[in-house]
C-alpha cells in the first residue's frame, strides 16, 4: 500500500511566499496529530543535525522556528535535540555541540525553543531497547529521544559516503543513538589505538568504567582489551591527541541494515508520533557532520513531508535522480535519471536501507506524491 508523500516546490511570490506554503505543508502532513492530546505538557523533541562547525549547508533555522511555532500552537512543548558524534569534533560532546547549534543559528531568541543534547554531556545518557532483530538483539539509544512523547524529523537529504545518502532514516537510526550505539553499527570491534602516536598519558586509563584500557609497561602505549571494551567511545572522545579511533570495518550492506534496526528501535515508541520532514535544498555530495560543504550535485528541489520515513525517504531519493545534475558539481553523469548517489559513491548498494525498513514495517517504498 502507498504512503502519501507531500511535497513543496520553492516557488515563491507575494502573495504565496515560503512560509505560507510551508505552513500549509504541515498541515497537510497533519502535524497536529502526533502532539499527544491526552497528556498536559507533552514533549516534543525536534530532531536536526545542527552541522559541523564551517558547513552551511543544514537547515535553515527559520524553516525549524516555523515547526516550533505550530507545536506550540498545537500544545505541544517543543525542543531541538541531537545526539553527541561519535568522532572528535565540534559536536562530539553536550558543550561544543550546544556552543555549535548556536553559533549554526539555533539560538532560543531565533528558534523559540531550548536545546537538549540527546544523550547527555559525553554521550552515556541512554536507553536500552529491546529489538530482537538480524544484528542486534538490543540497541542503545538516546535518552532524550526516546523520553519525547512526540518527534519531528527535520532532515537534510543529501548524499553519504556510506548509506549513499543521509535522510529520514539515517536521521533515526545515526542520529537517535547514543555514543555506543553509534560506534555499534560502524564497528563491530573495539576502537584502536594509533600506537606510533600515543603519548602514554593515560587519559584515557583514567575515564575508561570498564577498565578495559591499561598502559603497557613495555611499551609504555594504551592498549585497548576487546573482551572487556563495551564499545561506550569515550575513549576516542578524551584523548588529548585523537589518537583513538574507530575501526571502520564494517560492510556497507551490514552497516546500512544496523542503521534501519536503530530506526526501527527508536520507532518503537513513537508510532502515530513522528513527522518526518526531509530537506531537498543544497544537495551537497557528503554528510553535514563535515567542516565544509562542496556545492551542491542539483539544485533546489523542495520540502517533503510524510508519516512514513521510508517513503519519504525514497521519494527524495526518485526526485533527486529525477532532476539534471549541475555542471562543475561531483558528478560525472548529468542526465536525467542518472543514479547520483551510485555515480559518486559506487560501492554503495543505497536501496538495501530501503528494502530492508520496509522488510521490518517501518514503512512501504510506494508513495503517491502529493504537491501542496
Amino acid at each position: 500500500m502507498s504512503s502519501p508523500v507531500y511535497f513543496m516546490d520553492l516557488r515563491a511570490s507575494v502573495k504565496e511566499p515560503n512560509i505560507k506554503k510551508f505552513q500549509q505543508l504541515l498541515a497537510a502532513v497533519d502535524l497536529k496529530s502526533i502532539v499527544h492530546r491526552k497528556k498536559k505538557r507533552p514533549l516534543m523533541a525536534v530532531k536536526l543535525h545542527f552541522g559541523e562547525k564551517g558547513n552551511t549547508s543544514f537547515i535553515r533555522p527559520n524553516f525549524v522556528r516555523w515547526v516550533v511555532d505550530a507545536l506550540w500552537e498545537h500544545g505541544g512543548r517543543p525542543f531541538l535535540t541531537d545526539a553527541n558524534t561519535v568522532y572528535v569534533g565540534t559536536r562530539s560532546e553536550a558543550v561544543s555541540h550546544l556552543t555549535t547549534a548556536i553559533e549554526n543559528g539555533f539560538a532560543y531568541a531565533v528558534v523559540k525553543a531550548p536545546l537538549v543534547i540527546a544523550d547527555g554531556l559525553t554521550g552515556k545518557a541512554e536507553v536500552e531497547v529491546p529489538i530482537d532483530k538480524r544484528h542486534f538483539q538490543s540497541v542503545f539509544l538516546a535518552e532524550a529521544v526516546m523520553e519525547a512523547d512526540g518527534m519531528v524529523v527535520m532532515s537534510h537529504f543529501k548524499l553519504h559516503e556510506l548509506s549513499g545518502f543521509g535522510g529520514a532514516l539515517k536521521n533515526l537510526g545515526m542520529g537517535g543513538a547514543s555514543r555506543r550505539g553509534k560506534l555499534a553499527q560502524h564497528s563491530n570491534i573495539s576502537p584502536k589505538v594509533t600506537e606510533k602516536k600515543c603519548t602514554g598519558c593515560g587519559e584515557c586509563v583514567g575515564h575508561c568504567a570498564q577498565e578495559a584500557i591499561q598502559i603497557n609497561p613495555e611499551t609504555q602505549k594504551a592498549v585497548i582489551d576487546p573482551a572487556k571494551c563495551v564499545g561506550c567511545a569515550e575513549c576516542i572522545l578524551v584523548c588529548p591527541y585523537g589518537n583513538i579511533q574507530i575501526q571502520w570495518n564494517e560492510s556497507i550492506p551490514v552497516f546500512l541494515e544496523k542503521l534501519v534496526e536503530y530506526a526501527y528501535g527508536v520507532m518503537q515508541s513513537k508510532r502515530g508520533r513522528a513527522v518526518f520532514l526531509n530537506f531537498i535544498t543544497q544537495v551537497s555530495p557528503a554528510c553535514d557532520c563535515y567542516g565544509h560543504n562542496d556545492m551542491p550535485i542539483v539544485g533546489d528541489i523542495g520540502i517533503l513531508a510524510s508519516l512514513d520515513p521510508v517513503a519519504i525517504d525514497q521519494a527524495a531519493a526518485d526526485l533527486v535522480n529525477q532532476a539534471r545534475g549541475l555542471q562543475g558539481s561531483a558528478l560525472k553523469e548529468l542526465a536525467e535519471g542518472a543514479d547520483k548517489f551510485k555515480d559518486i559513491y559506487p560501492q554503495v548498494d543505497w536501496p538495501i536501507q530501503l528494502e530492508y525498513a520496509e522488510e521490518l514495517g517501518l514503512g512501504s517504498r510506494e508513495y503517491e506524491l502529493v504537491k501542496i
